[in-house]
Parts: C-alpha cells; structure tokens; sequence
C-alpha cells in the first residue's frame, strides 16, 4: 500500500459566505495542491470538503497520514463522534441533528478504501504545509469561479 502525506485546510470569509479549500499532498517527492472556492459555505464544510477531495484523488487505496488543524474534523473522526451520529441516525443528541451530514457520509465511505491516520496541528503555527493549505483556501474565494455548495443548509 502507497504511503502519502496530506494536509488540508478550509477558509471561510464570514461564517457562512464565500469559502474554499486548500490541499496539499506529497507522495515520493511529488507535491500535488488542489483548492477550490464557494460562493455560500461554512468553515467547517471547507475542512470537511478538503479531507473528502484529498481522498476522492487517489486512485488506489492507501496509507494516509491526514493533518487538519480542524478539531470539528480530527474529534468527530478519532474521537468516534461521527460514527455514534451514524449510529443514532444521525443526532448528536435525543434532539439535535449533527450537522454537514451529506459530507460526513461521503467521508466515511472514503475512509472504508484507505487506512488514514488523522493528525491535528496547530493552525496559524508556522507548519509550512497548513500555512501553504490556507493560504490556497483563501486564494480560491479571491479568484473567483466559485461554485454552488449544493447541501449547504439541508
């Protein structure tokens, strides 16, 4: 199994508003970076859609060590969080119902093709490779071409 390195971020200006995502991957001394931008999104859907597109990628199941300096994401995964909303059919709690669910499940079925190992860093902490992640997060709001986040707010 094919060992890689992925980071990711996700950026939001104003919660909700124009978003985008950044990633980074390094495989053997090969670096791919991809990044896209939303009209209307959260923050939290960006670092999720970062994961997910970093994942969509690969073309064959690998072995990923994944940092995110998204707690929403890192917790919910390693902490067994999302897999017990699963399980509740999808409530946090007897009322609340988890939100970002489409993505959740997208991600849940990409993580069943590769063996992830999910890293938290320090956002804004000098990493060079999440500096580089929000830095293309927010350079693809700037740049325009934003896409419709279709699930966002369903």
């Amino acid at each position: 199994m094919k060992s890689i390195d992925i980071y990711t971020d996700g950026a939001c200006s104003g919660n909700p508003g124009p978003g985008g995502y950044g990633v980074v991957l390094l495989y053997k001394g090969n670096r791919k970076e991809l990044s896209q931008g939303y009209k209307c999104t959260t923050n939290n859907r960006m670092e999720m859609l970062a994961v997910i597109k970093s994942l969509e990628v690969l073309k064959e199941p690998c072995k990923v060590n994944l940092y995110s300096d998204s707690k929403y994401v890192i917790d919910a995964i390693t902490k067994g969080w999302v897999n017990k909303w699963k399980k509740n059919n999808w409530k946090r709690n007897k009322t609340d119902m988890a939100s970002n669910v489409d993505l959740w499940i997208h991600m849940l079925e990409l993580l069943e093709k590769h063996d992830v190992n999910f890293i938290w860093v320090k956002g804004h902490a000098d990493n060079v490779e999440n500096e580089r992640c929000d830095f293309l997060a927010r350079e693809a709001i700037k740049n325009g071409g934003l896409l419709e986040d279709e699930n966002y707010g369903n």
